[in-house]
């Protein structure tokens, strides 16, 4: 079911986890403006301060494990739709098939649609130091300058993930970072994440905006993966 928020100014969301039966999403034409704005200005500024930095992480991954250093993978977006989600490739080349083995399958230690296993082996070397900076969401710069992205909003996750939670999360734009990514523990119920993604659409603006992205620039100097 595609969600739409471009046409009415309040949508009306019910069965959300939210301890309120209602919540109310109000259209904000102006923020939604300026936050377009600032998405651009920031990814292509970002694009041009570490265009070398990507360039060097790529040839890092190729030496680890040779073949493209960029993974992409299809993510549901705002009112439903799909886009190709860019990221730097932390796992073997055949990671997505070895998800869907038996073997890793019984590893998975999420206890809702997530897949989430502590010591992956699939991880390169590599890829351990990019998440643990974050470094891997780099190319995501380019999800945000096409549109596909905001650099704040709820993190978009694959289809099968995505149609076994709440749909209310995708009336907005997805993000680079959110409430429950500077907030994220291992243990973190998806029901408590869930609920800071409403959060976000309850309570978004340039303010909050803000907020976040300094919390998540924080997080990431201290080495902290959201």
């Amino acid at each position: 079911m595609e969600l739409n928020l471009q046409n009415e100014s309040v949508v009306h969301i019910l069965g959300s986890t939210s301890s309120e039966p209602e919540t109310l999403v109000r259209k904000k034409p102006f923020y939604d403006v300026v936050k377009r704005l600032f998405d651009i200005t920031a990814s292509i500024a970002g694009i041009a301060i570490l265009s070398v930095p990507m360039a060097a992480i790529s040839l890092v991954v190729f030496m680890d494990d040779p073949g493209s250093p960029i993974f992409v993978q299809e993510r549901v977006g705002m009112n439903g739709s799909k886009f190709k989600i860019y990221k730097f490739r932390t796992m073997v080349k055949n990671a997505e098939k070895l998800r869907h083995s038996e073997d890793f399958l019984s590893q998975n230690q999420s206890d809702g649609p997530l897949f989430k296993i502590k010591d992956d082996k699939r991880v390169l070397k590599s890829g351990k130091f990019l998440r643990k900076l974050s470094l891997d969401e780099l190319p995501q710069l380019f999800n945000v300058l096409k549109g596909d992205m905001s650099i704040i909003g709820p993190r978009p996750f694959i289809p099968e993930e995505q149609k076994d939670l709440i749909s209310e999360r995708l009336l907005v734009k997805p993000g680079l970072s959110c409430f429950w990514q500077i907030n994220h523990t291992p243990d973190m119920p998806i029901d408590e994440q869930m609920e800071l993604d409403l959060k976000y659409i309850q309570e978004r603006s340039a303010t909050t905006d803000i907020k976040l992205i300094l919390q998540t620039l924080n997080v990431i100097v201290h080495g902290k993966n959201c």
